[in-house]
């Protein structure tokens, strides 16, 4: 029911640099989990720009001479406070101009034997159709982009769109983080079993 061009989150721009979150752990004794999201982060051959979560993603980056902009601590407990540090200056560099994505590089938990590297972009947000297509297909309410009723914003869409975009982008950084915390410490139970 809203125009996608009213936030700057929807608007698709030209890829000059790209920004992405590289979350690793603080410490080693985990299998191969930080070793594949190296290949990963290899692989990246555009410009880009790196901001980290974890000590071994930032020893990695300056080993390998690649552009770091910012490292970040988080606790085990992952509290939102601290991840969303991280994500409020990528939203910030986003909406300037430095960035023209946001895209986190994280071990993704699938069961406790396999954890996936995955790049999972963040921003721009596609577009709100699918969007609202992949919200129904993880769980959310099955008739969101059916409602054919007149909707009221209050104050308005623009506003509506401002607070709630940004608010979403936080949460869903610290799930993708939640997921590598679950990840990590899984690795490293399977890691020191095997031995």
């Amino acid at each position: 029911h809203v125009d996608e061009s009213l936030h700057p989150f929807l608007v698709r721009r030209e890829v000059k640099t790209r920004g992405i979150l590289l979350v690793t752990t603080d410490r080693g004794l985990c299998g191969p989990l930080n070793s594949n999201l190296f290949k990963l982060v290899t692989e990246i051959k555009t410009p880009a720009k790196f901001y980290t979560i974890g000590r071994k993603g930032t020893q990695f980056l300056a080993r390998t001479k690649r552009e770091m902009v910012a490292s970040f601590q988080v606790h085990d407990r992952v509290p939102f406070a601290e991840v969303r540090v991280a994500a409020e200056l990528m939203t910030k560099q986003f909406l300037e101009g430095v960035i023209d994505t946001i895209e986190v590089v994280y071990p993704r938990f699938r069961n406790t034997l396999v954890q996936d590297p995955v790049c999972r972009p963040v921003l721009p947000l596609s577009n709100l159709s699918q969007f609202i297509e992949n919200l129904r297909r993880h769980g959310g309410p099955a008739a969101v982009d059916t409602d054919s009723r007149e909707i009221l914003f209050e104050p308005n869409a623009q506003a509506v769109l401002g607070a709630l975009l940004p608010f979403y982008v936080n949460r869903h950084i610290y799930q993708l983080v939640l997921s590598a915390k679950a990840s990590e410490h899984s690795a490293r139970m399977v890691a020191m079993k095997t031995a």
